[in-house]
Parts: C-alpha cells; sequence; structure tokens
C-alpha cells in the first residue's frame, strides 16, 4: 500500500504514514500542489496509490469511477496540525482493517 495526501491536508501526514512503515507523499512532494482533482486522481491510478483527501470530490468521484483508486475521505473540521494528525491516528487501525476488508471508499470521521 502507497499513499497519495491530497493538498487540503499537510505534508506532515505523508510523513506521520512513512513513519509508520509505509510509502506516502503529498502532492506537493511530486510538482502537484495546485492540480486538478482529474490529474491527481490520474496519477494515484497510474501509481496504484490510495489518496487521502478532506475534498469530498474525490469520494464523489470514486462513486461515478469504481476502476479507480481507493479514496480515504478524511473528515475533520479545520484543526491544528498535531490535533489532525492525532485524529488520524486515532482512526489509522480502522482504515487499514477497512482497506484489508477491500473496501475503496472509506469515510473516516474524527
Amino acid at each position: 500500500m502507497q499513499f497519495l495526501v491530497d493538498a487540503q491536508l499537510p505534508p506532515a501526514l505523508a510523513r506521520w504514514i512513512s513513519a509508520q512503515g509505509y510509502p506516502a507523499c503529498h502532492v506537493a512532494d511530486i510538482g502537484m500542489a495546485s492540480a486538478r482533482d482529474p490529474e491527481i486522481w490520474d496519477r494515484a491510478y497510474g501509481d496504484g496509490a490510495i489518496i487521502i483527501t478532506k475534498d469530498e470530490d474525490f469520494a464523489m468521484l470514486r462513486t461515478i469511477r469504481p476502476d479507480g483508486p481507493t479514496v480515504i475521505w478524511f473528515r475533520t473540521p479545520n484543526c491544528r496540525r498535531q490535533i489532525l494528525l492525532d485524529s488520524f491516528a486515532r482512526l489509522w487501525p480502522q482504515m487499514l482493517d477497512k482497506l484489508n476488508q477491500g473496501e475503496t471508499l472509506i469515510e473516516l470521521r474524527s
């Protein structure tokens, strides 16, 4: 499993995921910080990456294009980076379980 973190989430999330032993990068790491959703979608699909986003558009796109990349829709209010990372860390085991069960659109609520 490898992850691509969307622009609405901090690069620190990609670093946290990498520290858990999973390849992860932020869109800014690959020169896509201002890319449109379809470009990010295509990049994730081509790389075999799972998109982690706060953007509902990716969740909607996943329902329309079921052959695309897996999407983790992280529904969290705007908050400080550490609070966001702590919330994600609490949800991490649940998310991994769902991925291992084959779910391709996972909604996480903090």
